[in-house]
């Protein structure tokens, strides 16, 4: 499991974040998620709300990649992981109140990534290479 610097956490915050997706027959998805946020120190979250292509891949066991990048600050991270979805938990609960409270859409699901690989998205010589 990789922990979050963190540095990785506010720029986390600060930038808008991508995440990849493969369906059953090899199509890759790649969307910006608004949404995403730190879970905890291993842990990164989003709400799902639209229940489109994502959410069907992910229901049908695909891979989840999340990646955070600044154009004005080159640089940038990627996350790879174990991908749990939560719909009828405590993680989803305190979730809904959340998207309540913010005035957002319910999410159907939350999928949480739980961090196993960090990388570097930088540019220059380290771009693309593992950091933990």
């Amino acid at each position: 499991m990789a922990m979050l610097t963190d540095d990785m956490k506010t720029f986390i915050k600060d930038n808008l974040g991508w995440i990849a997706t493969v369906s059953p027959d090899g199509q890759l998805d790649l969307g910006p998620k608004m949404s995403l946020f730190v879970l905890d120190d291993d842990h990164l979250a989003y709400h799902e709300r639209t229940g489109g292509q994502h959410y069907r891949n992910l229901e049908a066991g695909s891979p989840l990649v999340i990646a955070f990048a600044n154009p004005a600050e080159k640089k940038g991270y990627r996350f790879r992981g174990n991908v749990s979805l939560h719909s009828d938990d405590a993680i989803y609960d305190q979730q809904v109140l959340l998207a309540e409270q913010n005035g957002t859409k319910i999410p159907a699901v939350v999928p949480v990534l739980e961090i196993t690989e960090v990388d570097d998205l930088s540019a220059g010589a380290k771009a693309g290479t593992k950091i933990a």
